[in-house]
């Protein structure tokens, strides 16, 4: 999957960035940037290179420079910057939905305390390439909204606000995009992963059912981190906020077009639709940045339940207690 988004290591100057380097997208960025050359310094929490290893075999993956700290800690984010003298961040360290709900504070401090982190090194190491990871869960945080409101949506919006005011107050130029659900390898935490989870299972043999029905945006993982990839492979002006949707579809035509390539699963749908609008049109994000690959759904799901066979196969990873 990793041929679909190709990158130029001639856009890139220098070290890319990547916080939140663990996580599923993170991962991603990794794979394709070390597939392309470009030097890459990975910022996590934990040392767990988990996720990584599903898409990056152990030499590549060696190459990598990974570095732990906490995004919450202002001294740790500085550091990581001037010290490897970073020319591009793409931000993506974060705590999801339910992760904010049970510990706001948290939440808070990773999610709010973490971005201004973030824009304060670029700020004083005059990095000209920032993207930063939003959500749609952010369309539910205005009190007009017919959408859902999360402490994970508010802190999302609060950092688009943030974003803007340190371009209008310092010209720190930055690029924000809200993730839909996000599907693929090594997407396994939140309550929009399900998804992903139903192809791990029925390749895993398993029953599963997926806990919502309806209306979502399924976007491929590996074509959000080519767009955050594109999004800093040059210098940008100004602190524009994006939907990133990919295709617009329902959890009941997912689970049909994996029945229609696998016949044999057992995958089923109930509960109520995710409270996230599904239909958000891309074509701002493509007109600004231009061209950063397309996953086609049928593909995507073909390709994501192959790969998750060939992984049970050689025991990298465990369909046991899927949640």
């Amino acid at each position: 999957m990793l041929e679909q988004f190709p990158v130029d290591a001639n856009d890139f100057d220098g070290p890319v960035l990547v916080t939140g380097a663990g996580g599923c997208i993170g991962s991603w960025v990794l794979a394709l940037l070390t597939k392309a050359r470009v030097p890459i310094i990975a910022f996590d929490l934990s040392e767990d290179k988990q996720r990584p290893r599903l898409l990056m075999d152990e030499d590549t993956l060696a190459k990598v420079t990974w570095i732990t700290g906490d995004i919450a800690n202002t001294e740790d984010v500085s550091m990581v910057v001037r010290d490897n003298a970073a020319k591009a961040i793409i931000h993506l360290a974060a705590l999801q939905v339910p992760f904010c709900a049970a510990d706001p504070v948290a939440g808070a401090r990773a999610n709010v305390v973490g971005t201004v982190n973030v824009l304060e090194a670029a700020r004083h190491n005059e990095v000209k390439r920032l993207a930063y990871a939003s959500s749609v869960a952010a369309h539910g945080a205005p009190s007009d909204s017919p959408f859902l409101a999360t402490l994970y949506g508010a802190y999302k919006l609060c950092d688009e606000t943030i974003a803007r005011v340190y371009y209008q107050d310092w010209g720190v130029s930055s690029v924000g995009m809200r993730p839909s659900i996000v599907y693929g390898v090594g997407r396994d935490q939140g309550m929009s992963s399900k998804p992903t989870t139903a192809l791990l299972a029925a390749a895993a043999g398993l029953d599963y059912t997926v806990p919502f029905s309806g209306q979502m945006g399924a976007l491929h993982a590996g074509e959000v981190a080519s767009a955050f990839i594109k999004a800093v492979s040059k210098e940008r002006e100004g602190a524009p906020v994006f939907d990133i949707n990919g295709v617009a579809t329902t959890v009941e035509h997912w689970v049909k077009l994996l029945h229609q390539a696998q016949p044999e699963v057992r995958i089923n749908v109930e509960g109520a639709a995710l409270p996230f609008p599904g239909d958000l049109s891309d074509k701002p994000l493509r007109d600004f940045l231009g061209d950063y690959g397309t996953i086609d759904l049928e593909f995507g799901i073909r390709e994501t339940f192959s790969a998750f066979k060939d992984l049970l196969a050689r025991g990298i990873i465990s369909a046991n207690n899927l949640s």
